[in-house]
């Protein structure tokens, strides 16, 4: 994330430096993001959801993420091209890019008809974005860092600046939820999913193209994702604990086995790196 305008200039200054990024493009699709997810909300909670502000802001908040994941997917690759890169990532490596994907979802929320589950990830993501980007830019574009009082200095021998106790709390609030609510994403991002099988079992119109669509997302988020492997662990682990209940009917227990027995089998089969030879590596990675 680009730093902050200089101190010494004049406010005004620093908001049209602040303004002219294309941070700040990507911050404002978040906010976008949030107030739309909340003026949703309120149709959906009233039973709304089908009205036209409903639909509008239905449809801008995908607008908006589809913006914000774009505007990162760009920088990249300006990023390389910056860097002198003879040869841009293949089509198999961008979309394993999970902005990449996650940019491919928006529109296919955004084009598809309405799934209001399908808001609750990106509007967690754009909190954590909203909250970082205010915390690092606004609020010491709006009140600059301070000295600190003197005999104070930094490890490096610089001078200590005292930051803004807003900035502090927000921060802290990062650092305090950040891994509860990926988690919290990766189990909607699940829920979804179920979400999504439920409409293909009663055929509605479009819904297997988008079960293989976002089928094939949520495999790739397993295997980029340590949340979400922690979630689909925690799940399984609670079916164990009810199927091994002795009131369980035996017919239960085995189409159970049957099933964990697919999921696995369907997992390695469509394992990337068992085709490209790869080594895969789980790394936690955070979207944009």
């Amino acid at each position: 994330m680009a730093p902050p305008p200089p101190a010494s200039m004049p406010l005004q200054q620093r908001l049209m430096h602040l303004a002219q990024t294309l941070q700040f493009g990507w911050f404002v699709g978040h906010l976008t993001l949030l107030f739309c997810s909340l003026r949703y909300s309120l149709s959906y909670l009233t039973f709304n959801y089908y009205s036209r502000w409903a639909r509008f802001s239905y449809r801008t908040a995908f607008v908006a993420a589809a913006a914000t994941y774009g505007i990162v997917v760009y920088k990249a690759y300006r990023a390389r091209s910056r860097q002198g890169a003879r040869q841009q990532p293949g089509a198999l490596a961008l979309l394993g890019d999970e902005n990449v994907q996650y940019l491919l979802m928006a529109l296919v929320w955004l084009f598809g008809r309405q799934i209001p589950l399908a808001l609750l990830p990106f509007t967690v993501y754009s909190v954590f974005h909203v909250a970082t980007y205010t915390r690092a830019n606004l609020i010491p574009t709006f009140q600059p860092p301070q000295q600190a009082p003197a005999g104070s200095a930094s490890p490096g021998g610089r001078p200590a600046t005292k930051s803004s106790p807003l900035a502090d709390t927000i921060g802290h609030f990062v650092k305090e939820y950040y891994d509860a609510s990926m988690t919290l994403v990766a189990s909607l991002e699940i829920f979804l999913w179920f979400r999504v099988l439920g409409s293909a079992i009663i055929f509605t119109k479009g819904s297997w193209i988008l079960l293989v669509i976002y089928t094939v997302f949520v495999r790739s988020r397993y295997s980029q994702s340590s949340f979400v492997q922690g979630a689909i662990g925690q799940g399984v682990a609670r079916v164990d604990a009810l199927v091994a209940n002795q009131s369980t009917p035996p017919v239960a227990r085995q189409g159970w086995e049957t099933a964990k027995r697919l999921g696995r089998q369907a997992v390695d089969a469509t394992d990337i790196n068992r085709y490209t030879g790869a080594k895969g590596q789980q790394v936690p990675k955070k979207a944009q």
